[in-house]
């Protein structure tokens, strides 16, 4: 299937995708924050600059695009619609530099939680249990690695 979009219009909505302080990102951030949390943001001293660092459980909180990152058995990372070759070996370089980056974590003894955007957040939803859930269990998490220390 070709581009719906012309060559312009593609690169300007490509342009347009932001890396940093995303919606889910802020979602993690404010449910963290709001139970009394501290973290750091895109350390500069571990490799490949986590989205959220909790130095005193020394957890990382990875939270990923479904499409971007190739969410196995998500409707939203099943698959590119589009045959272009530049989305489907950004998406390869993603996966591959996610596997690098969480090895990498693990070695130095950090603790990881990926958390994923549209299947796990829902973030086109107001309201979602689905969020809740998922919110809960990471602070259930973080409790329980709070206690083992």
């Amino acid at each position: 299937m070709a581009d719906v979009h012309s060559k312009e219009v593609r690169s300007f909505n490509m342009s347009r995708i932001k890396g940093k302080d995303t919606k889910p990102e802020m979602i993690v951030r404010k449910f963290l924050h709001s139970n009394g949390f501290r973290y750091n943001l895109y350390s500069k001293t571990l490799p490949g600059k986590p989205d959220i660092v909790l130095n005193k459980y020394k957890t990382i909180v990875d939270v990923r695009g479904c499409f971007w990152h190739a969410h196995k058995n998500c409707g939203f990372g099943d698959g590119v619609k589009s045959e272009s070759i530049v989305i489907t070996s950004r998406i390869k370089s993603a996966v591959e530099r996610d596997k690098v980056k969480v090895e990498k974590w693990k070695e130095l003894g950090w603790k990881v939680i990926i958390i994923w955007d549209s299947c796990e957040l829902e973030t086109k939803k107001k309201i979602s249990l689905k969020r809740e859930k998922v919110l809960m269990k990471l602070l259930q998490t973080l409790k329980r690695i709070d206690t083992d220390n």
